[in-house]
């Protein structure tokens, strides 16, 4: 039995961790009460845990106070939605506790998640019942009483509090009516205990899982003793990373690939994708790829040199020898620009139309997320340094990225962040339109605060899976309609929802509607629906916008 976990023991169980949720990630996601496609919890909780993993990885550290400290600074930047800012609460906490500690034994673990609890309780206003916070609670009470009765055996203590936080979490149904309705357990806290098996398996000597399907990570490098010049067919080895900016599926630039290379494989997650292809044509196929996204990283070696340096017994030239060179080729870190002005503005928002709305009404930095792929905290961090103003008020236009903007606040240097709860696209605009560049912050805040609480946003986006959701039985591919993120409707036309919508109260009692429509909405289509709008809304003022959001077909507001 360990009775001590050393800084090297807790480094391998977070990765271990990271690696459990990674794989789980779409039952946890499953849990999502709405059948919308934007049930990311597992999502948010896996992008988060696998930052620190990776910094875990890259400086080693060897106390556990060093490890927990590392641990937290790397979850605290990359907390993606309230589930990963709470994740990052957790073990902000934990590092609290472990502060100057090299080894830990079940008392201190037992502490540890105990002030774990306490600061993620702090941060959140309003905390609720049946959530990722009760489950973590009732598990790190159940830790103490383990620690009482066993102070020296952490493996214990740790089980201990999974066990409860498994009885906690079947109960979350239960303690939550939006659950109970779903008939499903909450997602946050089946994620944290997914977290906490991992690091009791890693702490027992189970393997690491494998992680299926992501293979394409661990590249495979070309075996260049084995390929003669002549037998190459293509003759650049060409691989590349792009951080996505759109919801497309990659399976026509795959068809695009494969018709100028060979050697395919594509790796892709939520946030990125690595290709890895032979060709003849290297910057076509980055050229192409930047209509999915901003290219982050490139390689390109010409093969046909590589097998002739080979068979003449000469030193194979690699970018990899870039690195060897007295020439620093890594980007200068971005600094934190000088305040130019008293006011800017950085705004999140998904889709080309929706962003330049934001920049011509004066946004600084518009950062790409919303529904289905929410910034992290470092995202946010970074336009707000590269923002050149004293007070930079951000604009996280959904409900699940405003803590990880709160996040940005104390981390800002040499300027104040002000963020202002907008939970849709058109509260963000109502707000920023209020923005006046003489007045006082406080002035602006009242009254860009007020003009969110005048915007009623109507959205409709499609039903991800079957579901008998608050009296309505859904089946995968209808077409939903929220109000305020409450569900109004369902239907197999795509027309006659959108009627009922402009026919409902807050569109008859409005003076002005904006329509931004989506990617995968034509222009005739959404002509069709200015139409709709217009014989059935005859006192408001109207605009149709192409917004080119992913995810919602239609994004409606009325003032």
């Amino acid at each position: 039995m360990r009775e001590r976990i050393d800084g090297a023991s807790l480094a391998q169980a977070l990765i271990h961790a990271a690696t459990s949720i990674n794989l789980q990630k779409q039952q946890i996601n499953e849990l999502n009460v709405f059948p919308v496609p934007d049930g990311d919890t597992g999502t948010n909780m896996s992008l988060t845990i696998s930052t620190a993993a990776a910094e875990l990885k890259k400086k080693q550290p060897r106390t556990v106070s060093d490890v927990a400290a590392t641990n937290a600074s790397a979850l605290l930047r990359g907390a993606r939605g309230n589930s990963g800012v709470i994740l990052s609460l957790l073990f902000r906490g934990f590092s609290k506790a472990v502060k100057d500690k090299e080894t830990i034994d079940g008392r201190d673990l037992a502490i540890a998640l105990d002030f774990g609890v306490a600061a993620a309780y702090k941060a959140v206003m309003k905390p609720a019942e049946g959530t990722i916070l009760t489950v973590s609670r009732l598990a790190a009470a159940r830790a103490a009483d383990a620690a009482r009765k066993a102070p020296n055996d952490p493996e214990g203590v740790l089980e201990a509090a999974i066990a409860e936080g498994q009885v906690a979490l079947e109960h979350t149904t239960e303690m939550n009516p939006v659950l109970k309705k779903a008939g499903v357990v909450d997602a946050g806290g089946k994620g944290f205990l997914v977290i906490l098996q991992g690091m009791l398996d890693s702490l027992r000597g189970v393997p690491m899982p494998e992680e299926a399907g992501e293979g394409a990570k661990s590249e495979n490098k070309t075996d260049y003793a084995a390929i003669a010049a002549e037998e190459i067919t293509f003759t650049f080895d060409t691989v590349f990373i792009v951080r996505k900016t759109t919801n497309k599926g990659l399976e026509p630039f795959e068809a695009y690939l494969n018709s100028i290379g060979d050697s395919l494989v594509i790796g892709e997650d939520d946030d990125c994708f690595k290709v890895h292809v032979h060709t003849d044509i290297p910057g076509a196929a980055l050229t192409e790829a930047q209509k999915y996204g901003t290219l982050e990283l490139a390689k390109i070696e010409n093969m046909r040199t590589q097998a002739e340096d080979l068979a003449a017994g000469r030193h194979i030239q690699s970018t990899d020898d870039l690195e060897e060179d007295d020439h620093d080729h890594a980007p200068e870190q971005p600094k934190v620009a000088a305040p130019e002005k008293k006011y800017g503005v950085v705004a999140v928002a998904a889709g080309e139309g929706l962003a330049a709305v934001f920049k011509d009404l004066g946004a600084d930095g518009v950062i790409s997320g919303g529904q289905t792929m929410n910034p992290s905290t470092d995202d946010i961090m970074r336009e707000i340094d590269a923002t050149p103003a004293e007070i930079v008020f951000v604009l996280p236009n959904n409900g699940n990225i405003i803590m990880a903007a709160q996040q940005c606040i104390p981390l800002a240097e040499g300027k104040k962040v002000v963020v202002l709860p907008t939970k849709t696209i058109p509260q963000g605009i109502s707000a920023l339109m209020m923005m006046d560049p003489e007045a006082d912050e406080e002035t602006n805040t009242a009254a860009m605060t007020e003009a969110i609480g005048r915007v009623h946003t109507s959205e409709i986006t499609y039903a991800a899976r079957d579901s008998d959701f608050d009296g309505f039985a859904i089946k995968r591919g209808d077409y939903l309609a929220l109000t305020e993120h409450q569900l109004f409707g369902t239907d197999r036309k795509l027309d006659k929802l959108l009627r009922r919508l402009a026919e409902s109260d807050n569109q008859q009692n409005a003076e002005f509607i904006n329509i931004f429509y989506g990617e995968d909405v034509s222009d005739k289509e959404a002509q069709k629906a200015l139409a709709l709008f217009t014989e059935c809304c005859p006192n408001a003022e109207i605009t149709l916008l192409s917004g080119g959001q992913p995810v919602y077909y239609y994004m409606i507001s009325a003032e």
